[in-house]
């Protein structure tokens, strides 16, 4: 029986590390943070400007903005389209991600 990957002759690139609030998650070559996150078995990893909820990826495409976390120092990513690179740093996103706002 032929597959997809016997069809290209193709084979997954090693894997390669971020960290999320500073736990270490192996990520694979063109895996989106929230598909990284959620192999790991994190669900949440925002919380809601009002009232503190949290929050994970909801459509998972990139429309309702519910999986946005601070990649990098860099608040409001959303997770389910930012491809996992190498040594990225992730952090929970809590409210607008600015403190210095102070909502």
């Amino acid at each position: 029986m032929r597959s997809p990957r016997s069809l290209v002759g193709g084979s997954p690139a090693a894997a390669h590390t971020i960290t999320f609030d500073g736990r270490e998650l192996s990520a694979l070559p063109g895996q989106s943070v929230a598909a990284v996150l959620w192999g790991a078995g994190i669900l949440a990893w925002r919380t809601t400007r009002e009232g503190g909820a949290p929050r994970g990826a909801f459509c998972g495409i990139g429309s309702c903005y519910d999986c946005l976390v601070t990649v990098n120092g860099r608040a409001n990513q959303r997770a389910c389209l930012v491809p996992a690179r190498p040594g990225d740093s992730v952090t929970t996103q809590e409210g607008t991600g600015r403190a210095e706002l102070a909502v």
